[in-house]
Parts: C-alpha cells; structure tokens; sequence
C-alpha cells in the first residue's frame, strides 16, 4: 500500500474582540451571550477539524508494507489482439532493475513446498528477500495463477498478505496450461523487471542463488542466450506416459537440443522478443520445456549448456540440485529441501572453488 503525504495541518482560530463590553439593558446582554456562544461553536468545530487532520496521516503510516511485492498481472485473452500489451506497460511503468529476476513456479497444492523453501534459501520476509536482491543482484518472487475454487483463492489471499513475494497471472492454474503460463510469466516478468536475464525456476529444487548470480553475471559476446542444463531424448508417443506428446507429428522421434524444465535463463533481448509476438502466435506443445526449446529454436540464440543447474547433490561448483533423472525436481521436496539445508556442503561452502 503506497505511503501517502501528510495533509497540511491548517491552524484556525475565530476572530475574537480583545475586550467586551457590558451594558445594563436585557438586550445588549442577550447579544453579547449570543456572540460568545457563537464563538463557542466555531472553536469546537475548529478543534475536531484539526484533531481529525492529525489523526489520518497516522492511520495511513501505520500501513503494514508502504512497498507491496505483489503484484497480480491480466492475460489477453483476446487471441487478435497485439500481446505488445506487456511491452506497452513497461513502457508506462518504472521497471525495477535487476541483474536477473527469478519466478518461481508454484501452485495450489505447493504450500507444503512454499513452507520449506522460506526455511531454507528463500527468504520468509519482504526484508530478507530485499536483502538478498542487494547481494546478488536477483530478484525472487513465486509464480502462481488463479483457480475457481474459492477457499484456495482466499488461502492464497492470505498468504500473500502475510509474505508479500507472489507475481498472480490471470492464467487457469493447472499442468496442461503450463506453457501458457509460461509465456505469461515471461511477459509480466519483463513488464514489471528491467534485468538482463530472466529465469524460471520450479519449487521443488535447492538453489544456490550466489552461484546463480556469478552464472548470469559472466561477459557473453552473444546478445541472445538461453541457458540451461540441456539434453535431447525420444518423443513420447504413448498417451499413457506422464510426458505424451500430442503434437509428436510434427517433431519426429527425437527431440531438438532444449533445457530441463526446473530451471533455465533466457537473455533480455530473447524475453523481448516473446513479448512483442502475439498470443496466438507461438506453437504450445504439450509439455513446457518443449515449448521453449521450439521458440529458443526458431530464435537466433546461443545455447548455453551448464550442467551445475542439473546438480543431483550439492557440491562445491552447484547452482541448482535435484534429483535428476529420477524425478523431475527434489523427490519428497518438502522434506529433501530440509535435509539439503543442514548438509555444510549446500549452505557453508563458499560462492567460488578455492585454487587451493
């Protein structure tokens, strides 16, 4: 909630004579009493008119957050219309600069997930997520879209206000419109972040964000970067598989070069270029890393590939674990995030291998 100014504070006094006059007849003294009465009045009402101006520039200082995080961003539904809207608002709005801005996908039934990461390496407090921007350069915030249910909705309501480190897209939260939120992410991302790198990250890895930030902070001849742990592999073909493809036809029966999902960066020239596209311009396969891959493919990027992003345990040089290839992500993260966290070699060795 903005912090609004005081109001001036007006001091009003009624215009009194520096002496009365007292006269005998019944008439004159009916005056003066009425005068003084008058008088009377016109100072109570005075004296409440400057105890309220005194009053409400307190109430409005005792706001909770004066700079809300949060932010809720729309979707253009409308498939015709020019998706530049984001583009358009960033050029409405004062970007917060960053080196990089980090969104964390979550959903619904992550709050178990949520809990264990404001224990370990997210910060629990707005305070402790600004101190971390000051020393990495990063902005952190989770990634969450709507549902119709009406108690998860308040639940959510909740947690926001207790928190403040959500971005809310106006898009259906469930896995098959993962690649939509994606591109929503993206956009609302650069809308309200002026950084060079933006990445996504899932809820369910340990993320070691000072190695992040060295990792993005490296000097790149290329204007245009996609970075992530990347692999290739079969298509899915079998409805009956978690990872089927609808659209296998058209990819053959290997995949192109593309990064795991749970994490990777894309450079702010390439997030400029999804924003300027239409909606209804990208080709959404069914699974999100795909997705990405395709548009990183019909871009002119460079491929980044770093396989500290894929770390299966924490090491020296690891930015990002999980437990690859097992699942997609820690396995038991609410409890793999804690177990992680008491290990001295995630969270006591230091940003840099020493030489020695």
């Amino acid at each position: 909630m903005p912090s609004s100014s005081p109001k001036s504070i007006f001091h009003a006094r009624p215009s009194t004579p520096s002496s009365f006059s007292l006269f005998s007849s019944s008439s004159s003294s009916r005056k003066s009493s009425s005068s003084f009465f008058f008088i009377i009045i016109i100072f109570l009402f005075f004296s409440l008119f400057l105890l309220f101006s005194l009053l409400k520039p307190t109430a409005l200082h005792n706001c909770p957050n004066p700079n809300p995080k949060s932010v809720r961003v729309l979707w253009d539904h409308d498939a015709s219309a020019s998706s530049s809207n984001a583009a358009a608002l960033s050029n409405n709005i004062n970007r917060h600069k960053v080196m990089g801005f980090v969104g964390i996908f979550t959903g619904f039934g992550s709050v178990g997930r949520r809990v264990s990461l404001r224990k370990t390496w997210f910060p629990s407090d707005p305070n402790g997520l600004q101190r971390l921007e000051e020393a990495t350069g990063l902005a952190f915030r989770f990634i969450i879209g709507r549902t119709s249910d009406r108690s998860k909705m308040s639940a959510l309501q909740r947690e926001v206000a207790q928190y403040d480190d959500f971005i809310q897209l106006d898009i259906q939260e469930e896995y098959s419109k993962l690649p939509y939120k994606t591109l929503a992410y993206f956009k609302a991302a650069y809308a309200l972040f002026e950084a060079d790198f933006y990445v996504k990250a899932d809820d369910d890895i340990y993320l070691r964000p000072d190695r992040l930030s060295l990792l993005l902070a490296h000097e790149r001849s290329h204007p245009q970067t996609y970075i992530g742990c990347m692999k290739k592999g079969p298509v899915f073909t079998d409805p009956k598989l978690k990872w089927y493809e609808p659209l296998s036809n058209l990819l053959g029966t290997e995949y192109f070069l593309h990064a795991y999902g749970p994490i990777y960066a894309l450079s702010a020239d390439v997030v400029s270029s999804l924003v300027a596209l239409r909606n209804n311009s990208f080709r959404m396969f069914s699974n999100e890393d795909v997705t990405i891959g395709a548009w990183m493919l019909a871009m002119n990027v460079n491929h980044e590939n770093n396989k500290e992003l894929c770390a299966p345990d924490c090491t020296p040089t690891s930015i990002a674990v999980w437990d690859i290839p097992k699942c997609s992500g820690l396995c038991n993260p609410e409890k793999r995030m804690l177990e992680l966290h008491q290990k001295e070699s995630c969270t006591q060795s230091p940003t840099v291998e020493s030489d020695e």
